[in-house]
């Protein structure tokens, strides 16, 4: 493809079509090209994502040259998402330094405020070509520095919805239908009713966050349901970690990174591949080229 590409036109083909594309928080060099190299391999689209940690601990122009040198050498579209952010000034920093989709979270505050910072954000990005995603209601669980505890995830409000997306004029939304970021103590309790409703009355495509864990029939419910993107980063951390963790294990006087490194790599690029393969996503690249 040749450079960086916005994931407005990507996860609106996915909607239209039926699948969703996996979206992959990345934290080293070594999980960004596992991530590109399964999607290479399984010619599907790409959304690379990286948290505000993320940019804080890499800087972000860091992270968008890595991430335009993976767009330079692959054969699929690639996306770079900023994910739940809640500054303003963060966000146009990262789409002046060159990420091509971004996340205004404001889904904390009241639905007004909410609305407000959205469009202030849809100004700047849909004026630079970047897809923007917002989010309604609240997913629990930690991601990065934001904390909800259970009992504060609210669902979104299918009515609400259909307003937020009026009046900001957001092309992605992610509702909290019941999702958690982190991993599941149990299994899931997806709200598919609530989703059911928001996809019916909602034309732009949705994100599912807290993929990590989702089994397989759900998130294949979840897709049949609108779900255009999916977020993976739990899962991610921990297949890198315990690769690494194996290493160690079995020589503890190992000092190449190299050597712990390249089995990181192959564990993300097996379970990035898996979440393809769920979401449904291979071999779509050919539609974009």
């Amino acid at each position: 493809m040749g450079h960086l590409v916005s994931s407005t036109p990507l996860l609106q083909a996915a909607r239209a079509n039926g699948y969703c594309i996996g979206a992959f928080n990345v934290h080293t060099l070594e999980m960004l090209q596992a991530v590109v190299e399964a999607a290479e391999e399984l010619e599907a689209p790409l959304i690379l994502q990286t948290t505000v940690g993320t940019v804080k601990h890499l800087g972000p122009d860091y992270i968008v040259a890595a991430a335009q040198t993976a767009a330079k050498r692959a054969g699929i579209p690639i996306a770079l998402h900023l994910d739940h952010c809640t500054d303003f000034n963060l966000v146009v920093r990262c789409i002046r330094e060159g990420y091509t989709s971004v996340m205004i979270d404001a889904s904390m505050h009241p639905f007004d405020e909410n609305v407000r910072q959205t469009i202030e954000v849809v100004k700047v990005a849909k004026a630079a070509g970047v897809n923007i995603e917002a989010e309604l209601g609240k997913v629990g669980g930690v991601e990065d520095d934001i904390s909800v505890a259970d009992e504060d995830a609210k669902l979104a409000d299918p009515e609400e919805c259909v307003k937020f997306v009026e009046l900001t004029g957001v092309p992605t939304l992610a509702p909290a239908i019941g999702t958690a970021h982190g991993i599941y103590k149990g299994e899931p309790k997806i709200a598919f009713d609530r989703l059911e409703q928001i996809y019916k009355l909602v034309d732009v495509p949705l994100v599912l966050h807290g993929g990590s864990g989702i089994p397989e029939e759900q998130v294949k419910r979840c897709v049949s349901l609108g779900m255009g993107k999916m977020n993976v980063a739990t899962e991610l951390r921990i297949a890198f970690s315990d690769a690494i963790k194996a290493v160690f294990n079995n020589n503890p006087d190992e000092n190449d990174p190299r050597k712990y490194m390249v089995p990181a790599k192959e564990a993300v690029k097996a379970l990035a591949k898996e979440k393809m393969i769920m979401t449904g996503c291979v071999g779509k690249a050919k539609d974009f080229r």
